[in-house]
């Protein structure tokens, strides 16, 4: 689904849902002990997987609470720019590292309820409308709808794919 084809509010937030829970089922069976193993062919272990979406998650609310506290907000972060992204994507890892999985799943269940609620807040002229955020930038094709759809629901699908193949490339039956 892109971003256009999001008719309201109650329509992103569904896909969010959705996309999120099939994402979390897929971590049912790994093991605390398996949670940095590397495996050919996935291009993240699973605590990168989910340090990944809790950095990007929070990443966004930020710029957004930042914006309507009066801040400048810098994209991606002060600290890197956008063709500095791996070392970004390295520092979410550095941040939830030394989380189980189970701590990091609690954490993205409660992150994902805090982007539900972030866009409850939202009137429909800041989600679909270009331009009402600056954070959002200046292309017409990037409202805040797809800044949000590209941090979750199109993510949580991706990685959806990844935990599934590694699952069976560690030979661990999806349940």
């Amino acid at each position: 689904m892109s971003t256009h084809d999001y008719l309201s509010k109650e329509g992103l937030k569904t896909a969010i849902h959705t996309a999120y829970l099939s994402l979390d089922h897929e971590f049912e069976g790994i093991e605390n002990a398996q949670k940095d193993i590397r495996m050919e062919g996935v291009d993240r272990t699973p605590v990168e997987i989910l340090a990944y979406q809790l950095g990007w998650l929070n990443l966004v609310m930020k710029w957004d609470r930042d914006e309507k506290a009066g801040l400048t907000v810098i994209t991606p972060s002060p600290d890197y720019k956008w063709n500095q992204l791996g070392g970004l994507y390295q520092s979410f890892y550095h941040t939830y590292a030394t989380h189980s999985l189970d701590e990091l799943r609690s954490l993205l269940k409660e992150t994902e309820q805090q982007w539900q609620n972030w866009i409850d807040s939202l009137s429909d002229e800041e989600l679909f409308m270009q331009g009402v955020r600056k954070w959002t930038g200046n292309n017409p094709k990037w409202p805040m709808v797809k800044w949000i759809h590209i941090n979750s629901v199109a993510p949580f699908k991706t990685f959806r794919s990844k935990i599934r193949k590694w699952k069976k490339l560690n030979c661990i039956s999806s349940i």
